[in-house]
């Protein structure tokens, strides 16, 4: 990743090859104990990288990464439906309220359908932003920014200027916390331009990297560079590329997030623990073996570990199934005096339960327990993981009389999960009535799980009462709408839907309703389909994803027909194939050697 002169995660790099034993390990999936070469206070590390001179602190021991990435949700949708949902919407659904809520609810891109965990550093708040959350909403003036048809946020701006309002900056910073929050991204972008373009504000190195992060999200990362190139140098700051850099990672970009992080090093940017963290991030999901470099990087860096790091490290493990490493970097977190977060001890549950280790995972969630006010979201879920109904009850009717959103959509999960769909729809209904901020993405849980029971008439009816609600139908429910049709075995519909939601300006479906399409037309050996679900995720920016690849694979395996230049095809999107792919690649390789094959040479 960092250019070959500097060493640093270049695939000829210094560092990635230090030894040729190390690759041999990671393919080979054999491990090397070298607990007599340091000590316990380090061992945490070992299963990341051991160093040629063997006097690394924190990088010893090469053990094997797998490449298991988790599935959950992603992006959002826009514009005002048409036909293809009428027949669930009803006649209460119109072009107004939809264009009205086109973004109340998006949500950010994902890599292969997993949540990206990012560092915490939110570039659109500073120091003395963070109040925002408790400061005074300028009602007006956001209901008039966030309700103006898209090309009339001048005018807006200009006539609120011109009846003598004032325009602050703490005014700005909520305003732009707001729409940042409700992932209003093409607004928000919109009203930073007018400010910059009106001198309404003195942009300062936080406005500029906060800007450059909207033109990545809105346009492409290429027109967020062309705009750093066009600021004063002065503004051309660490920050300003390291919420590129964010933005990267999120997207799973992995070679252009490199090529960020290798330029920054070139422009003389000290490497930050922030830096690291994205990059720890992006690696977890597309290439642990590089995880193992940037810990080395931060070793020589004299970077501390951070409780986000850890936590990246600690996943990354159990996601390989190396419960034994991630114990080892659990309690060497401790030792460093670090307090482990809900979310680190929530996915070390995880893992044990995964694991199988359900001892282990029943200790870590009476830990939990402790402070309920916060781990409740978390021990709904892990409890119906590990199938204990009258658990989920307990801790839901602890959470119960003070319950959140968020919390109350953990339970609809977690009953769901246990097939207790009443009392699932009883959550629901509480948080329906009680709710004021209920946007669709908030149906998606009960939606989801009529879509895996099969039961269509709920789910229709469901959508209709969300409709009526004035809820825009988002990704999320478009995402169930989707599955909901698959499993019925109405494919044809469940197809149209998501082509529907494809058209949509702005913004896209998600990442898994193409997949779900996708891989249901595998099964059925449906090339043709498979083939253009293929195309439309590419034309979306999902591309270099295994997944995919390994469902247009399965679709001729199924189909018995001979698939040309795949290997090919997979080379130029960089993706690298594991064993399972490559079994598949040589099933559907048309010039294999087979005995018949063999025996037809002879005649």
């Amino acid at each position: 990743m960092y250019s070959r002169k500097k060493g640093f995660i270049s695939r000829s790099s210094r560092i990635s090859c230090t030894t040729n034993e190390v690759t041999g390990r990671y393919s080979s999936g054999h491990s090397e104990d070298n607990s007599n070469e340091t000590s316990n206070r380090y061992l945490s590390f070992r299963g990341f990288f051991r160093t040629a001179h063997g006097s690394s602190k924190l990088f010893l021991g090469c053990q094997n990464f797998s490449s298991l990435v988790g599935t959950k949700s992603g992006i959002e949708i826009d514009s005002d439906l048409d036909d293809g949902f009428s027949e669930l919407e009803g006649p209460t659904v119109t072009g107004g309220m939809l264009e009205t809520n086109v973004e109340t609810e998006l949500v950010e891109d994902d890599v292969d359908g997993e949540d990206v965990e990012m560092p915490h550093d939110k570039l659109e708040l500073s120091d003395s932003e963070s109040d925002a959350r408790k400061a005074q909403v300028p009602e007006e003036l956001l209901k008039a920014i966030t309700t103006a048809p898209v090309q009339s946020l001048d005018k807006v701006m200009v006539n609120w200027v011109e009846k003598g309002n004032d325009l602050t900056r703490a005014d700005i910073t909520i305003i732009m916390f707001y729409l940042r929050k409700r992932h209003m991204y093409w607004r928000a972008l919109q009203f930073s331009e007018w400010l910059e373009l009106k001198k309404q504000l003195i942009f300062t190195e936080r406005d500029y990297a906060s800007h450059v992060d909207l033109i990545a999200k809105v346009h492409s990362v290429q027109k967020a560079e062309s705009y750093i190139e066009k600021l004063p140098k002065s503004f051309r700051s660490e920050a300003v590329y390291r919420s590129l850099l964010g933005h990267c990672t999120s997207k799973g970009y992995t070679k252009k997030a490199e090529e960020i992080f290798n330029k920054m090093r070139d422009l003389g940017f000290p490497v930050t623990s922030f830096a690291c963290g994205h990059l720890l991030t992006l690696y977890k999901q597309t290439d642990k073996k590089k995880i193992a470099d940037v810990l080395l990087l931060m070793e020589k860096e004299n970077i501390q570990q951070t409780e986000f790091t850890y936590r990246i490290c600690i996943d990354a493990k159990g996601q390989s199934n190396d419960i034994a490493g991630m114990e080892q970097i659990f309690e060497t977190m401790k030792a460093d005096g670090m307090e482990p977060k809900m979310i680190t001890k929530s996915n070390m549950a995880k893992h044990y339960i995964f694991a199988g280790l359900v001892e282990k995972a029943e200790n870590v969630l009476k830990q939990m327990e402790g402070e309920m006010h916060l781990a409740c979201r978390y021990l709904l879920p892990h409890y119906a993981a590990l199938k204990k109904a009258d658990d989920v009850r307990r801790i839901w009717q602890l959470c119960e009389p003070n319950a959140r959103i968020v919390e109350c959509m953990a339970a609809i999960e977690a009953f769901g999960n246990l097939h207790k769909i009443e009392e699932a729809e009883a959550v629901f209904d509480k948080m329906s009535k009680e709710g004021k901020n209920i946007t669709s993405k908030h149906y998606y849980p009960l939606l989801r799980i009529y879509a895996s029971h099969n039961m269509l008439a709920k789910g229709k009816d469901l959508v209709k009462r969300m409709s009526e609600r004035g809820c825009a139908v988002g990704p999320l429910a478009c995402d169930g709408l989707i599955r909901l049709y698959i499993k019925a075995g109405e494919v044809e519909k469940a197809d149209s839907i998501l082509q529907k939601a494809a058209e949509r300006r702005f913004v896209k479906p998600k990442v898994v309703s193409y997949l779900a399409m996708m891989e249901e037309y595998s099964k059925r050996g449906d090339v043709h389909n498979s083939e253009k679900i293929f195309y439309q995720m590419r034309q979306a920016g999902y591309v270099r994803r295994i997944r995919q690849f390994r469902l247009l694979i399965q679709a001729y395996i199924n189909a018995k027909a001979p698939c040309y230049g795949i290997a090919e095809r997979m080379k130029a999107d960089d993706v690298f194939p594991n064993r399972t792919l490559a079994n598949m690649l040589s099933k559907s390789d048309p010039f294999r050697k087979t005995e018949a094959s063999e025996l037809l040479l002879y005649c």
